[in-house]
């Protein structure tokens, strides 16, 4: 089984990976089927189906949609061209893809929210369709956003189309079992058996050039949050909180007043101040998903500013490590909040970012697992129901928490010499069952929990 690391970390745009990011690379997808089709296109009509459509507009799902269609992808987002592009489709109700004739699209009417039929393959399904120049369709595709920006056509997903295309790698381990294993009988650590598996897959200049790109969009992300204040957009009037705590945070510590537990805070203002940036609809890095984009980052900053001894130097195999670990849960389980609830999500991250972060204070392979399983397991049952079906509560501070466990899961792994009761593996699967029976209306549709609980005014 291979993932890459940037397949795992993505740079895109909040506020979700699924239900932003996989509707606009849906859209890239069909219109590159339209490209390679003989017919000749007058327009463009869809719908979205399950999750996409309950918290479609919180996530800004027929937003991404709509600029997909338009040609517009996540990792060259322009928002500003992306305002002017919105502005001129809903005047004309047409989009003009490159390679493609003028489409006639009126989002609309052209674009719709089916609330009543989810498709089968996914909780987050969507159908694309172009017609003629009578208004018939010839040319349909269902796609399924299947978490973390990832996207399969319901054919792909029928023949169970695997992450693992390629030529062979050295270390294709399916289960955290046969990682230690192979790490045992190798000799290396995670990270290393990572790189080697990244490597052979490309070329090693552009793979430390792309691993330090990531970083730098992360920490860009942290620096854009701690210095931003106001309202989120949505409706909720949610406030920014991330700067304030951060200026206080400064002050105290000019001041020398910082209390042992702080470090907590910083933790958590890291993590807020990504996802803050993410519920604007800012540039962030999956990891794994746009919803959970705040606990790693967040743990490594931890690590950079606030660890003894840290380096720079490790950032990459803190990457690796934690990539290694998020390949496992997708592989195994799910990374998708509307498939498993948010324990794949934030639970995930939290996971991830213990192991990366016990990889680069001297952990073993052995306690790498065990911080994650640690961390996954502390997140077993969380349920995935942002009030108005936006990325903001209880999914911001939610973030700083997962941060929290991950560094107090990493701390508890190094206290230990490896061995533990629970395996990663047996904590993954659980993750898995307990998606499968945990009803669907805590399942990213806002049908329940805090969704429904609080006003949404």
């Amino acid at each position: 089984m291979f993932l890459s690391v940037f397949d795992m970390f993505k740079v895109g745009i909040g506020p979700s990976s699924s239900h932003t990011m996989g509707p606009m690379v849906a859209a890239a997808r069909f219109l590159d089927m339209m490209r390679a089709s003989p017919f000749e296109f007058s327009g463009l009509k869809g719908s979205l189906h399950g999750s996409l459509a309950f918290t479609g507009v919180g996530h800004a799902t027929d937003r991404a949609t709509i600029l997909g269609l338009a040609g517009f992808v996540p990792d060259t987002y322009d928002n500003n061209k992306a305002e002017a592009a919105l502005a001129d489709i809903a005047s004309t109700h047409t989009v003009t893809p490159e390679g493609l004739p003028t489409l006639q699209f009126d989002p609309k009417a052209d674009l719709v929210f089916d609330y009543d039929n989810t498709l089968p393959g996914h909780a987050n399904g969507m159908i694309l369709m172009a017609t003629d120049a009578q208004g018939d369709v010839i040319l349909r595709q269902v796609f399924y956003s299947i978490g973390g920006g990832f996207v399969l056509t319901e054919e792909e997903l029928a023949e169970g189309k695997a992450t693992d295309e390629g030529a062979p790698v050295p270390f294709p381990f399916k289960s955290a079992a046969e990682m230690l294993e192979m790490a045992k009988s190798s000799g290396k650590s995670i990270a290393d058996m990572k790189r080697e598996n990244e490597i052979a897959r490309g070329c090693a200049d552009s793979f430390a050039r792309g691993s330090a790109r990531l970083w730098e969009v992360m920490n860009a992300c942290i620096e854009r949050g701690l210095a931003t204040d106001g309202i989120l957009p949505g409706g909720l009037k949610v406030r920014r909180r991330a700067k304030g705590i951060y200026d206080a945070l400064m002050a105290e510590r000019v001041m020398n007043l910082t209390a042992p537990h702080t470090i907590n805070d910083w933790m958590s203002v890291y993590a807020m101040a990504v996802n803050e940036e993410n519920a604007a609809g800012g540039q962030v890095v999956t990891a794994p998903t746009n919803g959970a984009a705040g606990v790693l980052p967040a743990v490594l900053r931890y690590y950079l500013d606030h660890v003894p001894g840290a380096s720079e130097s490790h950032i990459e195999d803190f990457l690796l490590t934690a990539a290694a670990i998020g390949g496992l849960v997708k592989f195994n389980a799910s990374i998708s909040g509307a498939e498993a609830g948010c324990q794949a999500e934030v639970g995930s991250a939290s996971a991830m970012a213990a192991a990366g972060l016990c990889a680069v204070m001297g952990g073993t392979p052995e306690q790498v697992e065990n911080a994650a399983e640690i961390a996954l397991e502390h997140h077993l049952g969380m349920t995935c129901d942002p009030v108005a079906g936006l990325v903001q509560v209880p999914c911001i501070e939610r973030n700083g928490l997962g941060a929290i466990k991950a560094v107090s899961a990493a701390s508890l792994s190094l206290r230990g010499d490896g061995e533990h009761f629970v395996p990663l593996d047996s904590v993954i699967e659980t993750m898995r069952q307990t998606g499968h029976d945990m009803h669907e209306k805590y399942k990213e549709t806002s049908l329940g929990g805090l969704a429904v609980n609080v006003p949404n005014c």
